[in-house]
């Protein structure tokens, strides 16, 4: 091993043996120490001697990577580091050493004494190659300090004429990737080489991009892009591109013009759209076909959807990847390079009847300036009569024409650009050779090259700037640009930034956005460049004052976000939501992963033990349950304060090898875990994340079927099931049949209240969201929707939507995202239980065509998906978070609340709930048993939680309706009530009275009546016998009369 660290690595390496015994007994490791402590870090401190420093651009002061750094005399070169910087050891003495790196003038510095003690400091600043130079050296004497080098003259060739290639032959695919591999190593600071996807073929669809700031997109910076070879048979585009690639990396730091682009430009080069047909087409075509398709025989540029005709042809893999592009990047400018003829040709290239007439578009003045922009600059092509030999009567005044008046083009690219994308294209033919001889292709360069930099300096003309919210000065993402009496709108990027192409006038421009007040300013444009127009949007009357529109119920901002903590923290997730954000947050971190091979259940115990005993603070390790063959399912809690309530902080779980031979999840999972740990306390981003998260990881849910499973088994479905047969994931139900669900359900998706649920598998490489079973409506579908594009967004292909899996080579997947149902249709899945019974939204990602790759790629696949992991754990931070409470400021626990009408959740302990929302408006309805319900609404930012507070009204209703109005009914009818029963009392009254006129009875000795109708009523005569007659009068005279009283 030491002989392979000095020779194929920077590294000096030396062997010790320690003791001669080799496993000494325990008791004698103190010994051991003190008999090595010493010698251990005299040996660390020997690392700072020798000669150290940084070799750098002179120009632009960046640090260039695998520089080689010789010393002369000693046959061992070593290489600079990612920023230029490097270490050499050496031994006391005097050495001339040299720095060297292709495309920069090699330096010497003479003399450079290097003493006991610290390393020696030399700095090594490289002019980059203008002309040809004879190198010379600089002879300096250099303390341990300090190294001064003096200025040396460039040469005689002036610094203003550019450096042209020199690399001019036809690239086949092996030529072309070597080609762009090196100018990507060798200019690491200005390109990155990227692939769209796979052609029929599988070979790669590169694209160079060339920027100051490779990999991202800055906020205010047009994006411009060039594509040739779309049809394969057409090959001077290609070589031109690649001609361009070395121009403008050679010429950056040197030629004002090429450096301004590249400083102010995001520049997308695509050599070759069609690189099968490339291979099948022959040098000195002028008017064949061989190779204008692509491997299936389809014209990529008749392969576009249409605006007037249906294209029924099947869309093609090239056409594909190239769509999800042009949708994923925000491009003003592009031009496609063809040949067969010398002109420009811009939309629209059809019409409604099919004909060959002029198809106007709505920007036909800015297509007109941009085609003249590249054709005044090729003289030839300007003069307007291309191929006299070859088509005598064809002229085109100035070298331009319009697409459908020279002749119908049906699916072109270039209208598709315009009517589905911000970008303006046109489509540039060469020449009239299709697949000139390789001996003229300088000529091509000498006769296009100037125009190829004045059509990209278009991409500055006309309109840009930003379009904010005047609440907090965020930008608007899609806001729409609109310019009077032009019928072509274009929409703001991420950060609210737009372009917008115009020809010198005066325009009336709008800037309008869903939920805010149009606004429109009067703007002139000149030639001088691009004008900048701001727009500021108030919001509308709905969303006016605050985020969310208040009820009878207050619903305002959460008091706690005045909290100094609470504000870094919502600035990090805006941050970490910039479009590079999370690329300088992975940068940051500490990627040092020992992903080389898979983990046994052993060793996944032993794994997850080790990180619990080494991170003890953060990590939490318990058993949900055993699998069927009694094997744990672990799950770890990473959070500051592991196995703690804290309602208010957001709940998010990981969850791999529900299939066990697909287990890439796992492994994907547990290093997960390692990053957070490792860069916990390290990272400022990643502590703050794990501080307010509480994040659960359960990497392996079938541990019985992954110890069955082998690897190299792509499509083996050995260990896909438990050791009962059962297939896991259809086996969640109310009524669960196997061990390892039953423990997820009750301890794990019941138990906890998670608002976040990814769930890692395999076989392809795509998202799927709820649901999996066959349902008509699926609730809340634009957030599932909406989180399932977030991670796939995330990955440098799954958007792409072509899993290239070679059982399904022609699939294609919109944006990487399908409804898990519309993909493979089952009942009794996890995401599906999760989202019902656990109010929890559940996205599955399938992460590689095999389901058990080789361990090889495993780092690969985490480098893949780490981006999209860490972004679900900034996603779980939006959507809305609030507290409800009564008007006394008691928390209300256990109230439902309703969102859009569909989605429900219950308050948590101290009244908070938390909910993932796609961004836009949503409706909110807080029910809570003795409290009126409350409604609200709230607009959630892409970047941003939106923060509510809900303020419950007491419910004094009695069936329903307001109390004082049941209180005065009911005191009315029972007065009512009242005054009829007196009425009646008194009618009963007086015709109850006894003194009326006639005769009547008189009812004394009432007792012995009663008992005489008893009598007579059983039948019995003895009542006649037994009474006697009795006068109850004073007198002895009868009264005949009696008179009223």
């Amino acid at each position: 091993m030491q002989d392979y660290n000095y020779l194929w690595a920077n590294c000096f390496e030396i062997t010790l043996e320690l003791s001669c015994c080799k496993y000494p007994p325990a008791s004698q490791l103190q010994q051991e120490w003190e008999n090595n402590r010493e010698s251990l870090i005299t040996l660390i401190e020997k690392v700072h001697i020798g000669v150290k420093g940084f070799v750098k651009d002179s120009v632009t002061g960046a640090g260039l990577e695998n520089a080689t750094i010789s010393v002369a005399g000693i046959n061992h070169n070593i290489t600079t580091g990612r920023f230029g910087d490097f270490h050499r050891l050496l031994v006391p003495g005097t050495y001339n050493i040299t720095a060297v790196l292709t495309g920069y003038m090699p330096l010497t510095v003479n003399n450079i004494i290097v003493k006991e003690g610290p390393a020696t400091k030399v700095n090594f600043p490289l002019r980059p190659t203008v002309a040809s130079v004879v190198p010379g050296t600089t002879e300096v004497v250099v303390t341990a300090s300090t190294v001064a080098i003096p200025n040396s003259p460039l040469g005689t060739q002036s610094s203003h004429q550019p450096v042209q290639p020199q690399d001019f032959h036809h690239h086949h695919f092996p030529d072309m990737e070597i080609f762009l591999r090196r100018f990507a190593n060798e200019y690491p600071n200005i390109t990155r080489l990227y692939s769209l996807g796979k052609s029929v073929e599988s070979r790669e669809l590169y694209v160079m991009e060339i920027s100051d700031n490779p990999g991202v997109h800055e906020p205010g910076e047009p994006e411009f892009k060039y594509i040739g070879n779309m049809h394969g048979n057409e090959v001077v585009g290609r070589e031109l591109l690649l001609n361009l690639i070395e121009y403008l990396c050679k010429n950056f730091g040197t030629d004002p013009d090429v450096t301004d682009l590249v400083l102010n430009t995001r520049i997308h080069l695509m050599p070759s759209m069609n690189p099968d047909g490339y291979e099948k087409a022959q040098e000195g075509d002028s008017i064949s076909v061989v190779g204008r398709n692509n491997s299936n025989n389809f014209d990529l540029n008749r392969n576009f959807p249409d605006q007037f005709i249906q294209i029924t042809d099947p869309t093609q893999p090239e056409t594909i990847a190239v769509m999800s592009w042009m949708k994923a990047y925000p491009f003003v400018l592009s031009a496609n390079l063809h040949g067969g003829s010398l002109v420009v040709n811009y939309p629209f290239d059809d019409d409604e009847q099919g004909l060959a007439t002029y198809s106007k578009s709505p920007d036909d003045a800015v297509f007109q300036q941009i085609a003249l922009s590249y054709s005044k600059e090729n003289s030839q092509m300007f003069q307007g009569r291309p191929c006299k030999n070859m088509y005598p009567n064809e002229y085109f005044p100035h070298g331009i024409t319009n697409g459908a008046s020279w002749y119908n083009v049906p699916g072109g690219m270039q209208d598709w650009n315009y009517l589905q994308t911000n970008c303006f294209e046109v489509t540039i033919e060469l020449g009239c050779v299709k697949y000139p001889f390789e001996k003229d292709l300088p000529k091509f360069w000498e006769q296009n090259r100037r125009s190829l930099i004045q059509f990209l300096k278009q991409v500055h003309q006309g309109v840009k700037g930003f379009v904010l919210d005047a609440t907090d000065g965020r930008g608007i993402l899609n806001a729409t640009i609109s310019v009077a009496e032009i019928n072509h709108p274009v929409t703001t990027y991420k950060t609210g930034d737009y372009w917008r192409l115009l020809v010198p006038g005066t325009y009336k421009i709008t800037a309008s956005a869903r939920g805010y007040n149009p606004v429109t300013k009067n703007v002139t444009v000149n030639s001088e460049g691009a004008v900048q127009v701001n727009f500021t949007l108030v919001r509308s009357s709905t969303d006016s004052n605050n985020e969310s529109k208040k009820g009878k119920g207050d619903s305002t901002n959460n008091e706690g976000a005045s909290d100094p903590t609470t504000k870094e923290f919502e600035t990090l997730i805006k941050d970490l939501s910039a479009e590079n954000g999370l690329e300088g947050f992975m940068l940051r971190s500490s990627s040092n992963l020992a992903l080389y091979r898979y983990h046994s259940y052993k060793d996944l115990s032993e794994f997850l033990r080790g990180l619990v005993m080494n991170y003890p603070h953060i990590t939490n390790l318990t058993n949900l349950g055993q699998s069927a063959e009694y094997r744990h399912i672990w799950s770890l809690e990473i959070s500051n304060k592991p196995n703690v309530s804290e309602p208010e902080e957001p709940k998010i779980r990981f969850v791999a090898g529900i299939h066990g031979n697909a287990p890439v999840g796992t492994e994907l999972l547990l290093a997960l875990a390692e990053f957070l740990c490792l860069n916990y306390k390290k990272n400022p981003a990643v502590t703050q994340l794990v501080d307010r998260t509480r994040i659960v990881i359960v990497p392996s849910l079938n541990p019985d079927g992954r110890e069955r499973a082998q690897e190299k088994d792509c499509t083996s479905k050995i260990g896909q099931t438990n050791a009962r047969g059962k297939d896991l994931d259809t086996d969640f139900t109310n009524n669960a049949s196997q061990p390892e669900t039953k423990a997820i359900i009750e301890n794990l998706i019941q138990k906890q209240d998670f608002s976040l649920s990814v769930a890692l598998d395999g076989g392809s490489v795509l998202v799927t969201y709820p649901y999996d079973k066959p349902v008509q409506t699926v609730e809340n579908k634009e957030t599932l929707k909406h989180l399932a594009s977030l991670y796939a967004n995330n990955h440098p292909s799954m958007h792409m939507g072509q899993p290239s899996c070679p059982n399904k080579s022609d699939e294609n997947i919109p944006g990487g995202v399908m409804r898990g149902a519309e993909w493979h249709s089952h009942l009794g899945s996890m995401k599906d239980y999760s989202v019902t019974y656990g109010h929890c939204p559940e996205i599955t990602v399938y992460t590689s065509c095999c389901y058990f790759p080789s361990a090889a790629q495993l780092p690969s696949l985490w480098a893949e998906n780490k981006k999209s992991l860490l972004s679900m754990l900034v996603e779980v931070h939006k959507g809305v978070h609030g507290f409800v409470k009564d008007k006394t400021g008691k928390p209300i626990s256990k109230a439902v609340i309703v969102l859009n009408e569909g989605i429900k959740v219950h308050t948590k302990e101290g009244g908070y709930f938390h909910v993932l929302l796609a961004p836009g408006v949503h409706n909110i309805n807080a029910i809570a048993d003795g409290y009126q319900q409350q409604h609200s609404q709230v607009f959630v930012h892409h970047d941003a939680a939106s923060s509510v507070v809900i303020v419950f009204d007491t419910d004094n209703r009695i069936f329903g309706l307001p109390r004082e109005l049941v209180v005065t009914v009911s005191g009315a009818t029972m007065s009512a009530l009242i005054l009829t029963a007196c009425i009646i009392w008194c009618i009963c009254s007086i015709k109850s009275n006894r003194h009326k006129d006639g005769f009547h009875r008189l009812r004394q000795h009432h007792d012995e009546y009663e008992d005489e109708i008893r009598m007579m009523s059983t039948g019995s005569k003895k009542s006649l016998l037994s009474h006697e007659f009795q006068d109850e009068t004073d007198t002895e005279e009868e009264t005949l009369y009696s008179s009223k009283h």
